[in-house]
């Protein structure tokens, strides 16, 4: 049976199309990043969401997608966001060994400003422009030291396990790991392990920035001992 067709008078059907969404005024790639790492230094990086994100943009979660197609685009944002703390020296009038032991120190600090994104960070790879950028600092203060291409690579790893370690420790590391359904308590620890008990004082987060710079003079020395047997005169 043909269908009728409608009356010339009959008013046309609305469009069911939805409005193509704009992007929100105000809105930026920068904007949207600092608001996110806030979010994440503030509640944890499971708080984030481009739901959670656009009510602290005051914005629709879809304005955020005009900026980063994806969740994991903006999370690289905030790999580059976070590296920006980190800035290394790459010239200067301090030699190499001092250059390195101050991108030391701006690795750790800038995990401690973000501990709670630092996990993520620590297991990202740094293939972002400024994650691609730093790389290429670290190794380039190596090879003005005069390190072959094979000993910067090797020495740029070496620095970065225990950056990586160490900040992971402060930020989620062992005192903040699970613990055993029943702990040995502090009074059986007193009694029967003495070591551990007159060591136990150091462990607290007071004795933090000196066991850092304990460790990273023991791992600078060694790398500049290697330089000294590579560079000695015949």
């Amino acid at each position: 049976m043909a269908k009728s067709k409608p009356s010339a008078g009959r008013p046309a059907r609305p469009s069911r199309r939805k409005p193509k969404t704009r992007p929100a005024s105000g809105l930026s790639r920068e904007r949207i990043a600092a608001a996110a790492m806030a979010l994440v230094d503030r509640e944890g990086l499971a708080a984030l969401s481009t739901r959670r994100l656009g009510n602290e943009l005051g914005c629709e979660a879809m304005s955020i997608y005009h900026h980063f197609p994806g969740k994991t685009h903006l999370m690289d944002a905030l790999v580059d966001l976070m590296l920006k703390a980190a800035e290394v020296p790459i010239t200067g009038e301090q030699g190499w060994l001092e250059r390195l032991r101050r991108a030391a120190h701006g690795f750790r600090a800038m995990a401690l400003k973000h501990p709670k994104f630092f996990p993520f960070f620590a297991t990202h790879r740094l293939n972002t422009p400024a994650g691609v950028a730093f790389i290429d600092g670290i190794i380039g203060i190596l090879r003005d030291a005069g390190f072959s291409d094979r000993d910067a690579a090797t020495y740029f790893r070496e620095i970065g396990y225990y950056l990586t370690g160490a900040a992971l420790d402060e930020t989620a590391g062992y005192a903040r790991g699970p613990s055993a359904a029943e702990p040995v308590s502090g009074e059986m620890i007193a009694a029967n392990f003495p070591h551990l008990a007159a060591a136990a004082p150091y462990f607290q987060p007071q004795h933090f920035q000196a066991t850092f710079e304990t460790g990273l003079e023991i791992l600078l020395d060694g790398i500049w001992q290697a330089h000294r047997s590579r560079h000695r005169a015949p």
